[in-house]
């Protein structure tokens, strides 16, 4: 058992800095040990389900190995994906506030608090932030130099923008200039990518709102108006069963566009 956990996390050499990056505190082998024990459990459960099924259907019994394999191998990639999941809303989360984030150190560093009393008050304040500048803080008080725990954050940081306003702050640091220049330039960059993102988004919105109106209102209507007049010239069978199917099409439709919709949403605060 252990052999195979190894060869499966070979398979994913990324593991272990998506756990880290997706506060997954747990190591590659164990989460792997753990995923396979629900994947194991999950296809059981779905193989006797099959198992009944199959049997009040009169199938023969070898379709269940199918079952099984298909169920496992599906569960297991499903479960895989737990971290990258994990990343994403993480990175979302920080990208709406790492502008106050940023300007938040500005503040504190002008008014001439240092860097470390700053990043500590970054941690003890509100927001999704705070949790990473407490992970900062506790790593130094943990005894690693200000400059390693910089770096670690860095590296695995799930936010690019976040991780561009620790890279500036580490830089800084090293090469012993003022912090709050390379901290000021590097927010008002970050200001201008998401200006920028916005711009993009709004042509991405309109482009989407035109396929919605085309799909889900415009060709709906026309073309159950232009089959209400052709079926009664033609005294085609209209009944109700015709209207229920358009409108099953038609929720579907709806949900699809509004997962578009969901998905495309950008993640940014001024």
């Amino acid at each position: 058992m252990v052999d195979i956990i190894h060869q499966i996390a070979q398979k994913f050499p990324k593991l272990k800095e998506d756990l880290r990056k997706a506060q997954i505190k747990e190591r590659p082998d164990l989460f792997i040990k753990r995923t396979l024990k629900m994947c194991l459990f999950f296809s059981l459960g779905i193989t006797a389900f099959a198992f009944f099924m199959l049997q009040l259907l009169g199938q023969p019994m070898v379709f269940l190995i199918v079952v099984f394999v298909v169920t496992f191998f599906m569960f297991f990639q499903f479960l895989m994906l737990i971290p990258k999941n994990k990343i994403n809303k993480r990175r979302r989360d920080l990208d709406k506030e790492v502008l106050f984030a940023g300007r938040f150190l500005l503040v504190k560093m002008h008014s001439g608090k240092p860097l470390l009393n700053a990043l500590i008050d970054g941690s003890e304040s509100y927001g999704v932030a705070s949790k990473y500048f407490k992970e900062i803080v506790e790593d130094i008080n943990l005894g690693t130099p200000i400059e390693q725990a910089l770096d670690n954050a860095v590296k695995y940081s799930p936010s690019e923008k976040f991780r561009k306003v620790l890279f500036q702050i580490n830089t800084a640091i090293k090469i012993g200039v003022d912090i709050t220049t390379p901290l000021h330039n590097v927010i008002e960059e970050i200001t201008n990518e998401q200006f920028a993102d916005i711009q993009r988004y709004g042509k991405k919105l309109n482009s989407l709102a035109l396929f919605y109106m085309l799909l889900a209102i415009v060709l709906p209507s026309l073309g159950m108006a232009m089959f209400v007049v052709i079926g009664g010239l033609l005294s085609l069978p209209i009944n109700n069963t015709i209207f229920m199917i358009v409108i099953f099409f038609l929720v579907i439709i709806q949900f699809i566009f509004i997962t578009i919709f969901k998905s495309t949403r950008l993640s940014v605060n001024f």
